[in-house]
């Protein structure tokens, strides 16, 4: 399992990106939440409020999800991979019925893909 904490400017571009990642089949399940982001920016401190999307999905999935957050934004954003190291075996399931391993070839896992069964 990955989940990829994306940063966004606007709930509106969450829901868009989140619909668009379910509708393709490359997630099981999207959320998003305001936060407050402070940043350098050309020499300056900047603060400004952000929205993060939290995608839940399969290893293997990086590039398509990358491509379809590009579809909706231009702007430098993040879009970070994290690794959980255990996940409760119902929504393990879940997520194994609705975004299946087996829709991937072997050569688009990650070498670091944890078996949650």
């Amino acid at each position: 399992m990955k989940i990829y904490y994306i940063t966004l400017n606007t709930p509106e571009e969450a829901r868009r990106v989140g619909r668009s990642l379910l509708e393709q089949g490359l997630t099981v399940c999207v959320n998003w939440f305001p936060i407050t982001c402070a940043y350098r920016w050309e020499g300056s401190i900047k603060e400004e409020p952000e929205v993060v999307l939290l995608v839940k999905t399969q290893a293997g999935y990086r590039e398509k999800i990358e491509a379809a957050v590009r579809q909706e934004i231009t702007y430098t954003n993040l879009i970070a991979e994290i690794s959980p190291t255990q996940v409760n075996q119902d929504f393990a399931s879940w997520l194994d019925r609705e975004v299946p391993l087996s829709a991937l070839g072997r050569e688009d896992l990650d070498s670091d893909t944890i078996e949650l069964s």
